[in-house]
């Protein structure tokens, strides 16, 4: 089966995570997904295919006889698409020979601008799936998982050479607990890749240092009438504090490596508001100035408004793995030497996001991102190029391949 045909079947269960549950995992399509997984797994042969009680799916497919003493390659991808969209009754359209101009989405009027998303001429002439409008796709990280799987079918199938292969899939990347239950031991593997990146040819060896952050502000009610003296409008002292906040440090008019703060979330009224904020920045030092930053602001406004008027929580999330890959320059450099031969340039950068990856790296597990030949995530104008997860598919066989020959 191909990829592509698995993609549009993982993309009709709705795994949409939810910071809300508190559960792990925190959303029960997430189950369905792994269950339906595991059953592929056991058909395709690979060695215990299982879901444990934290919803991640593992398997192993054995070394080629003669080859069981090379290194075991771990490769891995995400369940749970992204909370912000939902990922209910999605309705995938392929678009065959695209034309290289927009891409008029069936519902809600929606359309996906050439001129909005230049690159997207690359795909002239090849087939383009996208949503119908109404909802994201899902190829965050759906691609990653079918792309992962037809790489198992492909070297079972073709009986190619390679050493172990350890395959994960994990529940609730993105909402950061995609690897807060991962047995890195257990998995076996002596380094890794994740699936879970855009378009082809992007190998991602950073991520951002990340913290979620929460400001809570307590007011005091009064009737407006004979508020003089008496009110603190809890809402107005939360905008002053965004205020503080550097202008330009916001997603909107960053790139590259640029870091911000990012206000996601805002609850509240006179008596109390609260305020969730992310934190991001690639430069460790640079991060922990932005996090002392957002404590110095509460700080200031607590000396304004008396002590207890505004609460700071900061919490670090993931840090960046590029300090942690250097010494497996080779899990980049091998995946660079594979695209080159596929005829194209890689192009290797740091994400600004994060990647389960990044935290794996962290725990004794060195994982890079590769990409997976989609795009625009988290919106309901993503994508992905058929012809680029074919790509992908290769990648992974090539790399496979190339570890079973040693280092």
């Amino acid at each position: 089966m191909r990829a592509c045909e698995r993609l549009l079947k993982y993309v009709r269960i709705n795994t949409q995570s939810s910071p809300e549950t508190g559960t792990t995992p925190s959303t029960p399509g997430q189950w369905e997904l792994a269950r339906l997984l595991v059953d592929e797994l056991k058909e395709l042969g690979l060695e215990n295919p299982s879901v444990n009680e934290f919803c991640t799916v593992t398997a192993w497919l054995p070394a080629t006889t003669g080859l069981e003493h090379v290194p075991a390659l771990g490769l891995l991808a995400h369940l749970d698409t992204a909370p912000a969209f939902s990922g209910k009754n999605v309705n995938p359209i392929v678009h065959e020979n695209y034309g290289g101009g927009d891409i008029v989405l069936p519902k809600e009027g929606r359309v996906i601008r050439a001129a909005d998303f230049p690159w997207l001429s690359r795909f002239q002439g090849k087939t383009v799936i996208t949503a119908d409008g109404s909802t994201l796709l899902g190829a965050d990280d759906k691609a990653g998982i079918a792309e992962i799987m037809t790489l198992c079918e492909t070297l079972i199938r073709e009986n190619l050479p390679h050493g172990r292969i350890c395959v994960a899939f994990t529940p609730d990347e993105e909402i950061g607990q995609g690897t807060a239950h991962f047995d890195v031991k257990l998995f076996g593997a002596d380094f890794a890749y994740t699936v879970d990146g855009d378009r082809f040819g992007h190998i991602e060896d950073g991520t951002f240092n990340a913290a979620g952050a929460k400001l809570t502000v307590h007011g005091v009610s009064a009737h407006p009438g004979s508020a003089k003296g008496a009110m603190v409008n809890a809402m107005l002292i939360a905008f002053e504090f965004q205020s503080m906040l550097p202008v330009f440090q916001n997603p909107m008019y960053t790139e590259g490596e640029e870091g911000f703060f990012h206000l996601e979330h805002i609850e509240g009224d006179v008596e109390k508001t609260v305020t969730e904020y992310i934190i991001r920045d690639h430069d460790r030092t640079l991060f922990e100035q932005k996090k002392q930053l957002f404590q110095q602001c509460a700080d200031f406004l607590n000396r304004k408004y008396g002590e207890g008027t505004v609460e700071a929580e900061v919490q670090d999330s993931y840090y960046n793995m590029k300090e942690v890959l250097e010494p497996h320059r080779h899990l980049i450099e091998n995946a660079a030497e594979m695209i080159r031969r596929m005829g194209t340039e890689p192009e290797i950068c740091s994400v600004r996001g994060g990647t389960d990856g990044a935290r794996l790296s962290y725990m004794g597990l060195p994982c890079p991102n590769l990409c997976t030949g989609g795009g625009n995530f988290h919106s309901r104008f993503e994508y992905v190029c058929v012809q680029s997860m074919e790509k992908v598919t290769e990648l992974l066989v090539r790399l496979a391949e190339k570890y079973g020959s040693g280092l």
